[in-house]
């Protein structure tokens, strides 16, 4: 789920000082409280999906014998799934990776015909951010349902691909103080690996172990649903279980039809019957102030949704609200894989025309990202707040009062073309960029090579001018950049790189390799080395060389006296006046902001 970071940086300080229940800083000890101390006052709630806890004690899940208090350890959980594959011949398991500190990545495949690898697949993803823990528990509750046949026709003709627990080193990263914002389990896991990469960034970049296990997971399998699993953070609402899916706006068009016009009824439809209340993810414009409106979500490929949706995974990101007990979140999480599962059974047809419809089009242009629409008016659920002013931060704050309110709000779709771009035909990406060229191939884009140095035309880019983010983010110094172009044959090396945008995954292409989409390799950093000069002149030398320039082109001594009365910065910098000439020299590294991808058209 996303954070202010002003949030994210408190709770970061919190959780890592504090390892009991006392605190102890320089000066002062506390006896700290748990995050249910701070959390405003919840509703009470009751529904039909009560009774798929199970009773009979020797197939009870770890979470049902606790109460839902707390979640097994990724070892019990384990040895739990052992237990059910070993009393159900519908279920396997097997490791699909490791994560950085080498704890296997566990994946469970349920189906009722192995053979059958045509089969609709639904990947069900928990635990991406450990401390989010539901769909794990969920997940082994429908499992044993499975196992001990109660539900077994569920996947008469569809699989179930489940991870319990994505990022297993932030799993066993424990803590009672961890997600001050949720309410329970007791001891929740980590937001991040061990390497402190956020997972749910990293789809596109493709930098953390675990996530290059997970896109080889979905280029193994293509499921035809892929459910990411968290809880939210943020405003308080009456909402339990939210979700989203692509827009009609999006990459995949046809898929966020069939999201509309049959998953959407279907699954909200069955959470009411089971008590819950369903609804479409809540971002606030003014957490303190909920009554500004919601925003939109057009999620960029770093994101799980976005990312599904730029290849063609018709991806749902569930985020159960936080504020409500873990019983009922999990319960939910139940409800909801479940009848996803019906849904892609009952309506696959469809679903696959969808993903192919989406996969095969070629479109011209594409939009970089999305701005705000005129808002609408919508019926919002929500929970009446106060404000009062608060002596410590001295500003104003929010106090929710856990008393249900309806609210006619307005809603702020982001869904508005915002820099549309042309698509060139292909880019050719230089050989030495090897981890570029990895990462590219890891999507499963395909790619052809060089076998010769070749002429060929293309457009080349160079950085006209570069932005550098303030500090690293999620491992990487980000960038941004405008670029000049010119148009040209080069003739390419041995071992150049083309990546053809006439393929099912043409899009995800484009959104790594044009440098002005914010989820690009470019402005990633993977092209960092461009903007390093590693060679220099002198003053003593490149004044007679300036000098003799001047004499032999009029024209550039026009330019240089037009810059010295444009730009006085310039002119009373001797510096910035003999790099100038230097840059204009064959002397002056070719290579320096040349961007090494080039477009053909």
């Amino acid at each position: 789920m996303q954070q202010h970071s002003l949030l994210k940086s408190c709770a970061l300080t919190l959780c890592l000082a504090v390892n009991g229940s006392a605190f102890s800083g320089e000066k002062h000890t506390f006896d700290f409280p748990t995050p249910a101390n701070f959390l405003p006052p919840t509703l009470d709630w009751h529904g039909n999906s009560e009774s798929l806890i199970n009773t009979n004690e020797q197939w009870q899940t770890p979470v049902e014998k606790n109460g839902f208090v707390s979640t097994p350890s990724s070892q019990e959980t384990y040895q739990y799934l052992k237990q059910l594959a070993e009393k159900s011949d519908m279920i396997k398991l097997s490791s699909f990776g490791e994560s950085s500190l080498g704890k296997p990545l566990m994946l469970v495949h349920v189906s009722s015909n192995f053979d059958d690898t045509k089969r609709p697949k639904v990947l069900a993803q928990a635990g991406i951010h450990s401390g989010e823990i539901d769909g794990k528990d969920a997940g082994l509750m429908l499992l044993r349902d499975i196992a001990m046949g109660k539900k077994k026709e569920l996947l008469s003709n569809v699989d179930l691909l489940f991870v319990p627990i994505f990022n297993v080193d932030g799993h066993e990263n424990k803590s009672k103080y961890h997600r001050v914002n949720q309410r329970g389990p007791s001891n929740m896991g980590w937001r991040s690996t061990a390497q402190n990469i956020n997972l749910n960034r990293d789809y596109a970049k493709a930098q953390s172990v675990e996530m290059q296990s997970m896109i080889a997971l979905l280029n193994r399998y293509e499921p035809s649903l892929y459910l990411d699993l968290h809880v939210t953070d943020g405003v308080d609402y009456q909402y339990d279980i939210t979700y989203g899916t692509s827009g009609s706006h999006s990459h995949s068009p046809a898929i966020a039809q069939w999201f509309n016009r049959h998953y959407r009824p279907s699954l909200d439809g069955e959470l009411i019957s089971q008590g819950h209340i369903p609804g479409d993810l809540v971002f606030a414009m003014d957490n303190r102030n909920i009554e500004k409106g919601i925003s939109g979500w057009s999620p960029s490929p770093r994101y799980s949704d976005g990312y599904g949706a730029t290849r063609h995974i018709p991806t749902v990101l569930v985020e159960n609200h936080s504020l409500k007990p873990y019983r009922q979140r999990v319960l939910g999480t139940y409800v909801l894989i479940e009848q996803s599962i019906k849904i892609v059974d009952k309506y696959n047809g469809q679903l696959q025309q969808a993903i192919a419809t989406d996969k095969n089009a070629r479109p011209t242009h594409l939009p970089l990202s999305w701005s705000y629409n005129k808002p609408r008016t919508v019926a919002f659920k929500g929970i009446t707040f106060e404000h009062f002013d608060d002596p410590i931060s001295g500003t104003n704050q929010v106090k929710w009062t856990g008393k249900p309110r309806h609210y006619d709000m307005p809603w702020f779709d982001r869904n508005m073309p915002k820099q549309v771009t042309k698509l060139p035909n292909a880019y050719w990406i230089l050989p030495q960029y090897t981890q570029a060229i990895a990462t590219i191939k890891r999507h499963g884009i395909k790619t052809e090579v060089l076998n010769a140095p070749t002429l060929i035309a293309v457009e080349q880019l160079h950085v006209a001018d570069a932005q550098f983010a303030k500090s690293p983010y999620e491992g990487k110094m980000r960038v941004t950049a405008s670029f000049n172009s010119r148009h040209g044959e080069l003739e390419l090396p041995t071992g150049t790189v083309k990546v053809s945008l006439d393929q099912p995954l043409g899009k995800l292409a484009f959104m790594l390799l044009e440098p002005q989409a914010s989820d690009s390799l470019f402005q990633w950093g993977f092209f960092n080395t461009i903007f390093q000069r590693t060679e220099y002149i002198e003053g003593y030398a490149v004044v007679p060389m300036a000098t003799e320039m001047l004499k032999q082109s009029p024209s550039l001594r026009t330019e240089f006296e037009e810059k010295l009365k444009s730009d006085q910065a310039f002119a009373n910098d001797p510096r910035a006046r003999l790099a100038w000439f230097y840059r204009q020299s064959p002397f002056y590294d070719k290579a320096h902001g040349r961007y090494p991808v080039y477009r053909q058209w």
